[in-house]
């Protein structure tokens, strides 16, 4: 299959991106102007779905589908990210890592394994349904400005998942990844100060996006075959939804296909195959991790991400 039967939407995804590079500021506006508790919560449901939205295109960018001119490609990515808010060369290496690690023992976050402490691993599971994974990520910006040399696998060591992310960081990307999560700050702040943004106006927006994406992150991957590309579902929920979200819930078909743009994930399937639900993924994570002796080795162990 190659790329050339499916051209990149180039016009199509840059109109995308600056509808949503329009919406994300003016939602953050508006919660500087909300003066009742179900205005925020709408704004907080509205700034959710058009942030993962934004995200669905980001990851185009990280798979390098966003673009055919790579420096526009990259550009809208970062520019993207600014609103996550995190760095996009750091989120970007956080995915194509999860491509060559998916379902091994190093990115199964739903099983664990007689050498590890189940505690760990309930909490890492629920902290991620519960929106803990968006929190520590956009916490992670102050530390990568200020003190970017904690990142690093020395002190993961008692998490494997963690630990296999941190060794796959290309260490040339170091500066720039500092440099967005800096930029990425200073919008946020920007924003905060000049449109008087109360604080917790602010967090219960961003919240909007954190906990919906966040506590998505595995329902795609729960309880799957320990196969790399096999290793995940496609699933369904309303079809407006699924079309703001880049046919993103087409999973498993952007797994086996992932140098193929999100507007033909729809139609790679072999054969009609019924689509589970997306509630209902995200449901069954609940049940937490599960012991397995089965172990399956990253084969890209030690790879540095490009």
């Amino acid at each position: 299959m190659k790329r050339i039967d499916f051209p990149i939407p180039a016009r199509t995804n840059l109109l995308i991106v600056a509808a949503q590079l329009c919406l994300l500021p003016s939602l953050l506006w508006a919660a500087g102007q909300a003066q009742q508790w179900w205005a925020l919560l709408l704004l907080a449901i509205g700034f959710g779905i058009a942030m993962n939205s934004a995200y669905a295109m980001l990851h185009e960018a990280e798979h390098n589908l966003l673009h055919p001119n790579r420096l526009v490609n990259q550009a809208a990515g970062v520019c993207l990210a600014l609103f996550f808010p995190s760095s996009y060369h750091l989120l970007r290496q956080g995915h194509i890592g999860h491509h060559i690690r998916n379902r091994s023992d190093d990115d199964a976050f739903d099983l664990y394994f007689e050498d590890e402490n189940r505690f760990w691993k309930y909490l890492q599971l629920y902290g991620t349904l519960t929106g803990m994974f968006w929190a520590l990520i956009a916490a992670a910006n102050v530390v990568l400005v200020f003190r970017p040399s904690i990142i690093a696998p020395r002190y993961s060591a008692f998490n494997r998942p963690t630990a296999a992310f941190l060794e796959s960081l290309n260490p040339r990307f170091g500066r720039l990844i500092q440099a967005e999560a800096l930029a990425a700050i200073l919008l946020q702040a920007a924003m905060i100060h000049f449109w008087q943004i109360p604080i917790l106006h602010y967090l219960a927006v961003m919240f909007g996006f954190g906990l919906s994406w966040s506590s998505m992150q595995y329902a795609h991957h729960y309880a799957t075959v320990r196969d790399v590309r096999r290793g995940a579902m496609n699933l369904k929920t309303f079809a407006w939804l699924d079309l703001a979200m880049l046919n993103h819930n087409w999973h498993l078909n952007h797994h086996m296909h992932p140098s193929i743009p999100w507007i033909y994930l729809p139609h790679l399937a072999q054969s009609p195959e019924a689509r589970g639900s997306l509630a209902a993924a995200y449901l069954r994570v609940w049940r937490g991790p599960q012991f397995s002796t089965e172990r399956v080795e990253n084969r890209h162990a030690g790879k540095i991400v490009n």
